[in-house]
């Protein structure tokens, strides 16, 4: 069903696919979310060609040429290669159609935003009506070439998780199933063999995450440092705030607190694990804040926790934890980027979650119990930010479903 089922970015594709080529169009976000799938489907009637730089498979039919090895490292002849087919290709379109070339895990190739800029900057001045689709899995990685060499030349399409919305459309995801599973629609399939469910999330999306799209990309002095970190804040702590000293007492090797909070915003960057800070009105009480650990999508947490999804539900606090952690990885995910997420707190009092778009504030405090009372933190939060609005989600305020069904910026007054 998932091949079938379509995610909304790809309307915003097939429009931007259909105007003359102004841009290139960028596809960004974590692994297995459907970047590709949806590419493909938008690419379905056109004119196009998708190539992928994990499987470069040129048409040559030299059979000891090493390029035709699947699986081999793509190169920068392999690159200009795929393009210049594609220009040829576009040169013959007729008046008012574009030829497409997307590429997928463009970040993989060495300086492939160098190379791109000077092929693109060429088609620009010949107006060649082709367009270019590039895809990646290393939000960090793709980000920083594009900042150093393509500002200016492209427009994104970030994709995220899968919400719930999504889950219970493409694979009839009950709540409670949205809630420990997750939202990796690859996965889906197995969640009635927990067993298999878990080693698949661990040796093919976790693993991968960690080893490709970080350790491979990025200096990392400490990988089992970054891995550990990683395990603990998922599987452990995520919907808590923990000091890094704290952090450090629980890791062996564990380095200063400075390495710990480069590892936590790569986890972020790469759609893993997010440290929010605590919301203030000065900048340097923010960072000095302890941070709060979330996942950003709760099957990180299940897969790495012991909790079977019975003993989950069975378990008060542990499901309480889930709970907050779906509310935190849904506001993380559809989020406008021009805004931020905290939570806040001046003992005795704390809020879940402060989201801030402009000068606009909403306070959340997420209720995953049965007995309900008025959190006194929103009360107090709204004393010292009065401009704030607040909401509480679960008993007594907005049904936990309905809040994971719209966007965060939908609640604002």
């Amino acid at each position: 069903m998932q091949n079938k089922f379509q995610r909304p970015h790809i309307e915003i594709l097939q429009a931007r696919l259909s105007e003359v080529p102004r841009f290139m169009i960028v596809v960004a976000g974590p692994r297995q979310i459907g970047k590709s799938t949806m590419v493909r489907q938008a690419l379905v009637g056109r004119d196009a060609i998708f190539v992928a730089t994990d499987q470069p498979l040129p048409e040559t039919r030299d059979t000891f040429d090493v390029q035709t090895i699947p699986g081999t490292k793509p190169t920068a002849e392999w690159l200009i290669t795929q393009w210049t087919r594609a220009r040829a290709r576009a040169k013959e379109m007729p008046d008012g159609h574009y030829y497409i070339l997307a590429i997928d895990e463009i970040q993989k190739i060495d300086r492939w935003s160098e190379i791109i800029k000077g092929l693109w900057d060429a088609d620009r001045a010949a107006q060649l009506p082709l367009h270019i689709v590039l895809l990646g899995s290393s939000p960090w990685l793709m980000q920083r070439g594009l900042t150093e060499s393509l500002a200016g030349r492209y427009e994104s399409i970030r994709m995220s998780h899968w919400s719930y919305p999504e889950m219970q459309a493409a694979f009839d995801f009950s709540l409670d199933e949205y809630l420990y599973f997750g939202g990796y629609p690859g996965s889906a399939g197995l969640i009635h063999e927990e067993s298999r469910w878990r080693y698949y999330l661990r040796n093919a999306l976790i693993q991968p995450n960690i080893e490709h799209d970080i350790l491979q990309m990025t200096r990392v002095d400490k990988p089992a440092l970054l891995k550990a970190l990683f395990e603990l804040g998922c599987g452990t702590y995520s919907g808590q705030i923990l000091s890094m000293t704290k952090i450090i007492g629980n890791l062996q090797d564990a380095g200063n607190t400075v390495t710990l909070s480069h590892y936590l915003d790569l986890l972020s960057h790469a759609g893993l694990l997010t440290g929010l800070q605590k919301y203030a009105g000065h900048d340097h009480r923010r960072r000095a804040s302890p941070p709060k650990f979330n996942t950003h999508n709760t099957a990180l947490m299940s897969a790495l926790g012991s909790h079977s999804f019975a003993e989950a539900k069975n378990d008060r606090s542990h499901w309480g934890r889930l709970v907050e952690s779906a509310v935190g990885s849904h506001l993380i995910n559809t989020k406008p980027e021009d805004s931020e997420l905290y939570y806040w707190r001046e003992s005795p009092h704390e809020v879940d979650f402060v989201f801030k778009k402009g000068q606009k504030l909403l306070a959340i405090e997420v209720k995953s119990g049965l007995d309900f009372a008025t959190p006194k933190g929103l009360a107090s939060f709204v004393q010292h930010f009065p401009e704030a609005q607040s909401m509480i989600v679960g008993e007594g305020g907005v049904a936990l479903h309905d809040f994971l069904s719209q966007p965060v910026d939908s609640w604002f007054a």
